[in-house]
């Protein structure tokens, strides 16, 4: 299979709970860029990590149908209504848990798993047929930025084989500050959101790796890093040339990066 052929990897940010109701510019951008994605080779599944998912290791779903579960708690009772009833793929977790397993890095299985937000919420805008199935990955606890791209780049060979795999987190996550409404972007939000672009644009990976030393606010942007390192799980699937086409760089609530990215 040719280079061309192969899937770009994918990060999102998944923002609030309530993206999953009021999409902004991100959710139909989303969208677009699902509808843009070639027929060949034909999607068969999406392989996604999320920090609302943490494990000791990195586990695997291999439930086959997994349930939508709304875990977040205070928001309009209309978020609680939806349901996103994709299917799981087993065969699929099975072959990630090999490959992950083959790179030297121990994993586990976990047949009972659901969807949490940080998947369903931004694949309701991907793909609202709920149709592709879907493999959630753990982010291990205590896990950095360079064993969560060693984690990605495990996966590299599934981009031949019609799998996207993805990273969904946030580029700011400092829910401290979210007021929520409309607000003016905070100055900071912007300075690290762009940072972040011209590093992996420049292919920067050193620089990315040590964000928390260099990128500009950093702590502010994340008081903890676990919405920033599925970054690193989607630049790892991609491999060390893959450069970034965004798909959105909207601000929410004044404080929540939206930013979204394909790397290929």
């Amino acid at each position: 299979m040719s280079a061309a052929a192969l899937l770009p990897t994918l990060f999102v940010s998944h923002g609030a709970p309530l993206f999953a109701v009021d999409a902004g510019e991100t959710g139909p951008a989303l969208r677009a860029w699902a509808q843009s994605l070639p027929a060949e080779p034909p999607l068969r599944g999406v392989v996604i990590l999320s920090p609302h998912w943490m494990a000791r290791i990195p586990t695997v779903m291999t439930t086959a149908q997994p349930q939508t579960w709304h875990d977040f708690g205070g928001f309009p009772s209309a978020l609680y209504e939806l349901q996103y009833p994709a299917p799981g793929n087993p065969n699929l977790a099975y072959e990630v848990l090999e490959l992950i397993h083959s790179a030297g890095i121990a994993t586990q299985a976990d047949d009972t798993r659901p969807f949490d937000h940080g998947a369903w919420v931004p694949l309701m805008h991907l793909f609202p047929k709920a149709d592709v199935p879907v493999v959630q990955v753990a982010l291990p606890v205590g896990w950095g930025p360079a064993q969560v791209y060693a984690l990605g780049a495990a996966l590299q060979s599934l981009r031949a084989s019609g799998v996207l795999v993805m990273g969904s987190g946030s580029i700011t996550h400092n829910l401290g500050e979210f007021r929520g409404g409309a607000q003016a972007t905070a100055p900071y939000v912007t300075e690290f959101a762009r940072w972040v672009e011209s590093a992996l644009q420049r292919g920067d990976k050193p620089a990315l790796l040590d964000y928390r030393s260099l990128a500009p606010h950093a702590h502010r942007a994340h008081p903890s890093d676990d919405h920033f390192l599925p970054i690193f799980f989607a630049m790892g699937a991609a491999g060390e040339d893959a450069r970034p086409s965004y798909l959105s760089r909207e601000v929410m609530y004044g404080m929540l990066a939206m930013d979204a990215f394909a790397l290929a």
